[in-house]
Formats: C-alpha cells, structure tokens, sequence
C-alpha cells in the first residue's frame, strides 16, 4: 500500500508541476497582427540613373507572437513572427530595381512572399539570452524597416540588467533576410559582393542619473570592419510637458581582413579617398530635440571624415 500511495502522490505532484509550468508560459503570452499598407515611387525618368523608374504598391501583414516564460529560476519561452508580403500593383517595367518585392523567374513582381521567424529565449533573474530571428535596435545594428516588411537577422543576443543602472548587450549575428524577400543570405557592407557570417557585437547603456545616459558599443564584421559606438544622452526637463534633448553620438569605423588588403570581393561601393574600396571613417552629430506636448522640433550637426563613406552592417547578395 505504501508504495502505490508515492506513485500517486508523485503522479499527483507531475501534473501539477506541469499544469503551472504551462499556466506561466501561457497567461503571460501575447500576440498581435499589424497591417502595413505601402505604395513605393522612384522616378529617374530625366536622369541617367537606372533603373528609370520603380512604382510599385504592396499590402504587409505582421503576426508577433510572444510568449511568457515557464515558472522556475530559468524560464524558458518561444516568439515567433510570421510575415506575409501581398503585391497589389507593378508591372516588369515598374518593378525593375526594387527592394520591396522579390522578383519571380521572369524579373516580374511575385503576387505574394512570406517568412517565419522563431526565437528560442531563456531568462534567469534580470538576463535574457535570445537565439533565432532577431530585429536589434542597437547604435551599431538597426534593423531596416523602411519597406512594406522589416529586415531581419539570425543570430544569439544575450541582454543583461543585473547591475543597477547599467544594460549590458553582445551577441553574433549570422545571416539576414532583406525586405523584400523570404530567402536568407550572409553579411557584407554596401558594395561587398563576398559574404560574411560573423558579425561580433557588445556593449552597453549606462544611466548615470535619471536624465543622463551614457553609451559605448563595439561591433566587427568579419573580413570587413571594426567599430567604435560612444553615446551621450542628456534630457533636460523645462517644465511638466516641454523638454530639451541632447543626443551626441560618435563613430569610429575602420578596414579589417580582407577589406584592410583590398581583397576583390570585400571592397564597399561609394566614396572611399583613394577609390581602393577601403572602410575609413569618422562620423560625430550633434542634435538638440526640443518638445512641447506632442510637437518636436529638431537641430542637428554631423560631420563626416574624408577617409570614406559611413558604414554599417549590410547583406551580401541581397538589397537591404
């Protein structure tokens, strides 16, 4: 008797555990749709640049899954991100060029495109590790978002605030998918024709007082560049609905591998000094944000160096 009384009792106590364990992820998880509507006009019709024209107009549907974490001291969740792209209006002389849509067998637009995302995450206290489809949002990494469906990026990110005022964050990104596509490729800078699979990045926000945040941010794409992130940001509050912001930001980019020895292949496109392809850059702005209510206005500074263009993580083969 005694024996078949544990067996229940620990039966008992299984599905108990479980019942929680599945009642914290679920209750705590949350999912939203957003529709984005775009309609896209290039016209070069009177210039020399081609393609001469790119008209184009899609329907974006966005479905962000987020769950909640299972109950313990690791917990452990799932997003997920499905994206469906729709073509609604182009022509294979209007699509030519476009970084909205994929392009079918016959350089013609697609009548639809779509992707599935999926991030594995883990938390422990006030640290997250996050593994799967990312969309960062970093001073040295900003997912493009500038077309019907976002940019995204495969990779691990871990993102920790365990010591008071301070958000650590660093991970590799490995491969992106641009815009207007459901395929995935490796990274390059704009130009770069030969593609990488190891973007480095780490760093961290450190709130010195409630209006004043300081920033510093490392980042390497491999065989391409190095870069150097320092940030200042500084509120200055006037009164309960008017403010001023300063935002600082200094770049210090510079050539690496196979870019530094000019290898074809691994040159950036655009402005370089000597024309050679080689990353060289300085770029510092200066913006003062001043608010009243819900009206902004803007002033800005920026100065870049004559080494060459400024540079970010791009894809290889594919536009961003």
């Amino acid at each position: 008797m005694s024996g078949k009384t544990i067996t229940a009792s620990s039966v008992f106590l299984s599905i108990t555990l479980s019942a929680q364990v599945h009642a914290d992820f679920l209750s705590d998880s949350k999912a939203t749709l957003g529709m984005r509507n775009f309609y896209f006009n290039n016209d070069n019709r009177d210039g020399v640049a081609a393609p001469s024209k790119t008209e184009e107009w899609a329907q974006g549907f966005m479905l962000d899954f987020k769950s909640g974490y299972t109950d313990g001291m690791v917990g452990f969740g799932v997003d997920g991100l499905g994206l469906l792209g729709v073509t609604l209006d182009s022509g294979k002389g209007r699509h030519v060029g476009s970084s909205m849509m994929p392009s079918d067998s016959d350089n013609r637009a697609v009548d639809e495109w779509s992707r599935l995302g999926l991030t594995g995450k883990v938390k422990m206290s006030k640290t997250e590790l996050r593994y799967g489809t990312l969309i960062p949002k970093l001073p040295i990494l900003v997912a493009n978002d500038g077309r019907v469906l976002p940019q995204t990026f495969e990779g691990v990110q871990i993102t920790s605030s365990e010591l008071n005022s301070l958000t650590l964050t660093g991970g590799r990104i490995e491969h992106a998918i641009g815009r207007g596509s459901s395929d995935q490729t490796g990274l390059a800078v704009t130009g770069g024709t030969r593609e990488s699979n190891q973007f480095d990045f780490a760093g961290g926000d450190w709130k010195v007082t409630k209006d004043l945040t300081a920033q510093y941010y490392y980042a390497g794409l491999d065989n391409y560049y190095t870069q150097h992130f320092l940030g200042l940001i500084h509120t200055l509050a006037i009164s309960d609905n008017q403010s001023l912001k300063t935002d600082l930001r200094y770049f210090k980019t510079d050539s690496s591998g196979a870019n530094s020895s000019g290898t074809s292949g691994y040159r950036m496109s655009g402005y370089t000094k000597d024309g050679s392809g080689e990353i060289d850059n300085r770029t510092w702005s200066a913006a003062l944000i001043y608010t009243l209510g819900g009206h902004a206005i803007t002033a800005g500074y920026q100065s870049v160096s004559d080494g060459s263009n400024f540079t970010q993580l791009s894809q290889g083969s594919l536009v961003d």
